[in-house]
């Protein structure tokens, strides 16, 4: 029995050894690799007299950019470079992230609407979109659309409030002369409505009637920032856009611009990325059994309710993974900006920057890192979301 004791350690011992050389094998092939190019790209820019490192980013830019937000101009360096366009492309893809799953959400619900005309105009809408190459509904949204606005002069003027013509867009700038009672008062409205909508989940179980949560949300939120700046005394001023004529050209000056490159990239990312997440859905919701349905009809439950409580909350965990793709999708989209000028990551850093730098290891490098370390931020929390409401069996 000794005997056969070692012959069976000395088998194990054996195998975590024959397991453990190939894996050695491998980590010692990809660092071979990896030593190979960068000596070799050492001794080629050591040979043209390149030189290395990380220093470009603290001299000065010498370009402007036409779109940004924070103070930006060529007397700036490049490191404020990657900042502006690490920004814009935050900014587009965040908003682009908010109105893909609206849309996507709205368009997936649509799809399985018993109303024929609603549901074959959403499939419709699907079948078109994604089928497009999105630098093409870009270039529609850009070219077709945006830049066939009217002039400056006689742009479209919507309630005093939003002016659009072929540069943009412009709102009106809201300055609170103390900022921080709106802050506080924004607090106390979203702790409401949560305590609002935990109290309307325990009504539904407990009696199986519900609250208007979102009309009690809007009630929140008016009015606690309205006490919070009474309280404070804050005053709330516009600054709108206002047109003046310089040498004969018209233009707008003041309030927030919107950018036709922005609103293109916008446009195009959030339609195109929003069928996708539409199939997700109905993918989610056709996943959820007749049973459950049923069962939430014969409780009482209306079509919005059974929906909103028993359907989408089983649906999550197919709609989550293939959704996270999407919004990873979209952040690397966005860099097709380049097309139309937008100055986003890949167009500032890798594209200007890069040609009046030379380098090119550094850039990519840097711009390779910032695409791969969002990426991994957005689906490590929607990982972490997806866990989180994952049913547990006991």
């Amino acid at each position: 029995m000794l005997r056969l004791e070692e012959i069976k350690n000395s088998v194990k011992k054996n195998l975590r050894l024959g397991n453990l050389i190939p894996q050695l094998l491998l980590l010692f092939t990809f660092g071979f690799i990896i030593y190979y190019f960068t000596s070799n790209a050492q001794t080629n820019m050591a040979s043209r007299n390149i030189s290395s490192g990380f220093d470009f980013l603290k001299t000065n830019s010498g370009f402007d950019v036409q779109f940004s937000l924070i103070d930006y101009d060529g007397s700036y360096s490049f490191g404020r470079a990657y900042l502006v366009g690490l920004l814009n492309t935050l900014l587009v893809s965040s908003f682009g992230i908010v109105f893909a799953t609206i849309l996507g959400f709205l368009v997936g619900v649509a799809r399985l609407s018993n109303n024929f005309l609603l549901s074959k105009l959403s499939q419709l809408y699907v079948e078109i979109l994604r089928n497009l190459p999105l630098i093409l509904q870009i270039f529609f949204w850009y070219f077709v659309v945006l830049r066939n606005l009217p002039s400056t002069e006689n742009s479209f003027i919507f309630l005093d409030f939003l002016i659009v013509n072929v540069q943009g867009a412009y709102f009106p700038k809201f300055i609170f002369t103390n900022f921080n009672a709106i802050f506080y008062g924004l607090l106390c409205a979203i702790l409401a409505i949560f305590l609002a909508q935990y109290y309307s989940k325990k009504l539904i179980y407990e009696r199986g009637k519900s609250l208007p949560v979102f009309k009690i949300s809007i009630l929140c939120l008016i009015l606690f920032t309205t006490l919070f700046a009474f309280i404070g005394n804050t005053d709330l001023q516009l600054k709108r856009a206002e047109l003046i004529q310089n040498f004969g050209i018209f233009n707008y000056v003041g309030g927030v611009k919107l950018v036709p490159e922005f609103l293109a990239l916008l446009f195009a990312l959030s339609l195109y990325t929003s069928t996708f997440i539409a199939e997700n859905v109905r993918a989610g919701i056709l996943s959820v059994g007749k049973g459950q349905k049923e069962a939430s009809k014969s409780l009482g439950f209306n079509n919005s309710q059974s929906l909103k409580l028993i359907i989408i909350p089983q649906a999550l965990r197919v709609i989550i993974p293939p959704t996270t793709n999407q919004y990873l999708n979209l952040l690397k989209n966005s860099s097709l900006a380049a097309g139309i000028g937008y100055p986003d990551l890949a167009s500032v850093f890798a594209g200007t920057a890069l040609s009046q730098t030379g380098k090119a290891i550094e850039i990519i490098f840097i711009v390779m890192l910032t695409y791969l370390s969002i990426s991994l931020i957005i689906s490590a929390f929607l990982n972490w979301y997806n866990h989180k409401i994952a049913f547990v069996e006991k």
